[in-house]
């Protein structure tokens, strides 16, 4: 199977993808035999990937990784780049070849020290591979700082070296930055593709298929989450008897600190198991015994790490807070569809007695600045506002409407 079949819906994008992984082969097999390179290539040194949530950013770029590092012996006979199953397709996707380097973060931001580290490595040879390949899934996270030590390495590129970034748009890497690469835009897959896709490799019922890509209007791996996971379908049922809780404040303000425990409690069993299993590796490194004192000068280390979880945790309740957020707006989203007489297939059509309950209840108007005060919370808790605050001011909002 070639890498590019895990691109659901983006056939063009894979095949831009395809023609530059060829033209990299050729540049490298012209320069293992001494041979004239390609007049023209359409491959280049950085890569900018852009797409809305779930649209698959990260996967074109690792699909586009193993391309490049394919060592199948079918490239010889004339085949594509990208089979899939040889050693340095499987390894790229995986994320344990030696040349391929996958960035992804957890916090809030991504520094200068991170930084500096991925360029120092992006000067490096390929150890085993035809390239050295960075892949920085969240390009967007960069802090100013850090965007500036990475723009001197996209603007020099060691010869053998590939940058390939992921952000959901264009303005949110810095304008320096992305004049250097090359765009490609990502689009939402359709329903069906993403339901066929659930189906065809995850072995799920197609109507619980159907239901969860339709739920999440094409986001991938949120479609497959909220198939796979009862606790995930849930939180979801929760968050959409929302909308119905909030008739006076003291309900408002009830639905606000649920919705806050909720997401407190999905942070508080990622630390569970990740946290512990951090600590104990680290104070095995430094030569400490489980439940005993630290050998001196390792408190350091052990306050970077505790530093470090805390900033996850803020990070994993914002995130859990934010796909809470992104359900009501497609709730409301419905209910305005519903409303306008929209033909629009409905993304909650479980919930299709209380949206149009709550259609008839309301004036388009209405619905429109739920939707904006929904907006209105993301935009507060972007800005550090206590998780809270910010949530009590939106369930007011919507008793409002």
């Amino acid at each position: 199977m070639p890498v590019w079949d895990d691109l659901v819906g983006q056939e063009r994008v894979a095949a831009q993808l395809d023609a530059a992984a060829r033209d990299a082969d050729a540049l490298v097999t012209a320069n293992a035999t001494n041979a004239p390179p390609p007049e023209a290539s359409r491959m280049t040194h950085a890569w900018l990937f852009t797409g809305p949530p779930g649209a698959g950013r990260a996967t074109a770029a690792r699909a586009f990784a193993a391309a490049l590092q394919c060592v199948s012996p079918d490239r010889a006979l004339g085949g594509a780049p990208g089979c899939g199953f040889c050693d340095g397709c499987h390894t790229s996707l995986v994320g344990t070849h030696a040349d391929v380097e996958i960035v992804r973060t957890d916090l809030l931001s991504i520094g200068v020290k991170e930084t500096r580290e991925l360029v120092r490595r992006a000067q490096l040879s390929p150890a085993v591979g035809r390239w050295q390949v960075i892949v920085l899934e969240d390009a967007d996270r960069l802090t100013e700082g850090a965007g500036n030590v990475l723009l001197k390495a996209v603007e020099e590129p060691a010869p053998r070296t590939v940058w390939l970034l992921c952000a959901p748009s264009l303005e949110d890497v810095l304008p320096t930055i992305r004049s250097r690469c090359r765009h490609l835009t990502l689009r939402t897959p359709a329903v069906e593709a993403v339901a066929d896709m659930l189906v065809r490799r995850d072995g799920i019922e197609p109507d619980v298929a159907a239901e969860a890509a339709r739920a999440t209007q094409g986001h991938i791996d949120r479609a497959r989450r909220l198939a796979t996971d009862p606790r995930a379908r849930a939180r979801r049922a929760a968050v959409l008897r929302l909308p119905l809780r909030v008739d006076d404040i003291g309900g408002c303000l009830k639905a606000a600190q649920e919705l806050i425990d909720t997401a407190a409690e999905d942070t508080k069993q990622l630390a569970e198991e990740v946290d512990t299993k951090e600590t104990e590796e680290l104070k095995a490194a430094l030569g400490g015994q489980s439940g005993g004192r630290m050998p001196r000068g390792t408190a350091g280390a052990m306050k970077e790490l505790e530093d470090r979880q805390k900033r996850r945790r803020t990070r994993t309740q914002r995130d859990s807070l934010d796909l809470a957020l992104t359900d009501l707006t497609g709730f409301y989203r419905d209910v305005l569809a519903l409303q306008l007489g929209s033909r629009v297939a409905l993304a909650n059509t479980e919930a299709q007695d209380t949206l149009e309950r709550l259609a008839r209840a309301a004036s388009p108007e209405a619905t429109l600045r739920r939707i904006e005060a929904i907006a209105a919370c993301r935009d507060a808790l972007d800005r550090n506002v206590a998780p809270l605050l910010a949530v009590e001011a939106m369930t007011m909002a919507l008793r409002a409407g």
